[in-house]
């Protein structure tokens, strides 16, 4: 193809709730994409130099998981954000492009996304199927901006972050084994009614299931979880329990002088408005972020020792075969 023929420039906008110093800082803050934006996945944070930033991120793009790395500059004074794919992933050869956001005349932000990318040349419907994607995603991202914007709420007071950290008997890659391994989950996990588990491809699953919380309710969750070697599983719900608007989270798993340390991490953004549905009282949000810390965490830590159990009981029989 030449080279008109494989780049393309796209630009969307939308009208979203909030000043533009507030919008802005909800696309600053990368860490807490994946429970902002419905197609972002993970995001692993490389730093930030002053008005700069690097990080890999793993997105949905056209319903299949893809992986980049980018680098942005943020410009708080103009209020613009400017980005770069520094590693791109096939079909895409380079991709770069701005958020901007300014005073809506009828109040509210105007945000523009726009995007401009190249696609490699031995593939002849590349420049189509990137452009799906960036048609497809810009779209939700600025509505998921409006979503969010328009709660209420300070994004700070509604995002409950944790992480759990045990040492662990066995290796790494047996206990990476038992959670990669979610298939068996519901015979292997008390809180796990039921569960589907397909991998369309090594490293990249689809993860349907149905829990049990300690006070006996339950929930049905869908999920798409990216598994890396044998240090790192990162999730991101897809399907929600309604007391949330987003969840995702990580396992990871480091040796630690002949034991596994285990973390297990969730970024939860709850929904103020189920929160005073379910809770009420005075502070129905307080309640909710202890509900969220406690239901989770209990069933991470129960699958981190089992995780224990399933790792320990394999070193003792490599033992006892050697």
């Amino acid at each position: 193809m030449s080279g008109s023929n494989r780049s393309r420039h796209t630009a969307h906008t939308a009208v979203v709730p909030g000043s533009p110093d507030q919008v802005f800082e909800l696309v600053a803050e990368v860490r807490r994409w994946p429970v902002v934006f419905g197609p972002t996945v993970h995001v692993e944070h490389f730093g930030r130099d002053g008005d700069r930033e690097r990080f890999r991120i793993w997105a949905l793009v056209n319903d299949r998981v893809s992986t980049w790395t980018s680098s942005r500059v943020l410009d708080p004074v103009d209020l613009r954000i400017r980005f770069a794919q520094d590693r791109s992933q096939a079909p895409v050869a380079s991709m770069r492009g701005e958020w901007s956001f300014r005073p809506a005349s009828g109040g509210g932000t105007e945000v523009r996304l726009s995007h401009e990318f190249t696609v490699v040349d031995d593939d002849p419907d590349a420049l189509d199927w990137v452009t799906t994607a960036v048609d497809r995603n810009s779209p939700a991202e600025l509505a998921a901006l409006a979503r969010v914007a328009g709660l209420g709420r300070p994004v700070g007071d509604l995002v409950v972050e944790f992480a759990d950290t045990v040492t662990l008997s066995g290796s790494p890659a047996d206990a990476f084994e038992f959670v990669d391994r979610a298939d068996r989950w519901a015979e292997r996990l008390p809180h796990v009614r039921r569960v589907r588990l397909t991998e369309d491809e090594p490293g990249s699953q689809t993860l349907e299931m149905e829990t049990v919380t300690g006070d006996g309710s339950t929930h049905r969750t869908r999920s798409v979880r990216v598994c890396r070697a044998t240090d790192l599983i990162a999730y991101k719900q897809l399907e929600v329990p309604k007391l949330l608007l987003g969840h995702s989270g990580t396992w990871t798993f480091a040796d630690r002088d002949g034991a596994t340390e285990a973390t297990a991490r969730h970024l939860v953004l709850v929904d103020p408005e189920a929160a005073t549905a379910q809770f009420g009282g005075a502070d129905p949000l307080a309640a909710a972020r202890a509900y969220v810390r406690d239901a989770l965490g209990a069933n991470s830590r129960t699958t981190l020792a089992r995780a224990g159990e399933f790792a320990a009981a394999r070193r003792a029989a490599d033992a006892a075969a050697r």
